[in-house]
């Protein structure tokens, strides 16, 4: 790519969009910016990327940017069914995302994470697990840094741990991790993607372009997952809690791989079985990087967890408070609730992301859930969800703030308030982690005024 010769247009100031701008400035490019939500922090962000040469495009002058660029970046928050996306694809321009921009220029190695859950954690963990074992590896993509702003920074003896979305992968074609994890598929941003069939081959994108030299790291306990294997070129090394595999797996209260014992699984410092996942996909990833077998065990096994995914916020007047602002979905919410060890009051709501939460409310009835405090923008559908599933314990409010006060007013001494959403953040907050921060300040304030 010469970027002398080139126009971009990056859409959405967002941290990637900021990173791709700076990224192709510094190299000469004309680089027009805009975003179609202008808060002061994207204002402040305008004039700085101004003042080092872009060009600010508002939405009378969309359309003649629209002609005049020849390549999109469109940011990840921005749909590829949006207008104008749907305009470059009209005229036959470029659309492409942060993350291919990054891959074009990537020199190092890539483990790339992708799955409904256990991304973020999966990627933490083998962070951890490699910087035991002296490799320079950067958590980058959804999780970390945009992968934009450390391409330069990784040589070719470092690794580069992506974090990828669904909506990232809608505007990624080139990348060719020499790992691809896989670690889940269920139901998510079905808002966006429409349906599953779309969303599962968004994510089967990631293996789909790998080689036979390369390897394709697969969860065998998920069906959508499993099938996967089909599409890609690469080794399969399979990971599976519930049988013997080629890769890794539980035997005997033992994580394996191929043969060889990792560690006890009462060795783990994080609980619940989605974690149980979580190592074995390090296990994997780390047999075939050849990293010393002890030192990574230890690095799983210490492993204490990533923040707003059940981190324990506090205790005051004996109930217990848990943040899982990161349980942004059904499943997630489902294996934050199986964690639980105590009766729990349920935190629930935020923006809708399309699902039918009928099965969710079939499940608490089942599960420790003693009630459930419903908020936010979609409290009507939820709570339409719950009574036809048969669960009506639960109460009902609007603002995020009421409903945490609400859960404690509820909860018992011996009890425990779990915010695990099962549902996006923007109907109040820019983001799950704006959420967590909100919910553990919300405690500890609580916690102070008694």
């Amino acid at each position: 790519m010469y970027f002398g010769n080139q126009k971009f247009l990056v859409a959405g100031l967002s941290r990637s969009g900021e990173g791709s701008a700076e990224f192709l400035l510094k190299r000469g490019a004309k680089v027009y910016i805009y975003d179609d939500i202008v808060t002061d922090k994207v204002a402040e962000k305008i004039r700085q990327l101004q003042a080092k040469g872009a060009t600010p495009v508002t939405s009378e002058t969309l359309n003649d940017a629209v002609a005049l660029c020849d390549i999109l970046v469109l940011s990840p928050g921005i749909p590829i069914d949006n207008p104008l996306p749907v305009a470059f694809r009209k005229l036959g321009k470029s659309i492409i995302g942060e993350e291919e921009l990054a891959a074009t220029f990537l020199r190092a190695a890539a483990v790339a994470v992708t799955g409904t859950n256990g991304k973020t954690t999966t990627v933490s963990m083998l962070e951890q697990v490699m910087s035991a074992c002296g490799k320079k590896a950067v958590p980058c993509g959804n999780y970390g840094t945009p992968l934009i702003n450390e391409v330069e920074n990784l040589g070719f003896n470092d690794i580069a741990l992506i974090e990828i979305s669904s909506f990232q992968l809608e505007t990624l074609y080139s990348l060719r991790p020499h790992i691809a994890v896989i670690t889940n598929i269920s139901e998510d941003h079905l808002n966006r993607h429409y349906n599953m069939d779309n969303y599962v081959f968004l994510k089967s994108k990631i293996v789909r372009n790998l080689r036979e030299s390369e390897y394709a790291v697969l969860n065998y306990d998920d069906e959508r997952v499993r099938q996967l294997a089909k599409v890609t070129r690469g080794r399969v090394i399979w990971f599976s809690a519930r049988q013997q595999v080629e890769g890794a797996y539980i035997e005997n209260g033992g994580a394996y791989f191929n043969g060889e014992k990792y560690f006890g699984l009462e060795n783990m410092t994080l609980g619940g079985v989605h974690n149980v996942y979580n190592a074995l996909a390090c296990i994997a990833v780390s047999a075939i990087l050849g990293l010393d077998k002890t030192v990574a065990a230890n690095a799983v096994c210490k492993f204490k967890g990533v923040k707003h995914r059940i981190q324990l916020v506090g205790e005051f007047n004996g109930i217990t408070y848990i943040n899982d602002s990161k349980g942004t979905n059904v499943d997630a919410t489902l294996k934050a609730v199986e964690c639980a060890t105590r009766p729990t009051v349920l935190l629930l709501g935020g923006k809708d992301k399309g699902y039918d939460y009928a099965p969710l409310f079939e499940s608490l009835g089942k599960s420790r859930v003693a009630h459930a405090v419903i908020y936010g923008e979609n409290r009507f559908k939820m709570m339409d969800s719950a009574s036809r599933a048969g669960f009506f314990s639960y109460s009902s409010c609007a603002e995020f703030e009421t409903a945490v006060r609400l859960a404690t007013y509820i909860a018992k001494p011996g009890q425990s308030v779990l915010l695990s959403p099962a549902s996006a953040s923007f109907d109040e907050f820019a983001s799950y982690e704006e959420r967590g921060d909100a919910f553990v300040k919300l405690v500890e304030g609580m916690r102070d005024e008694n």
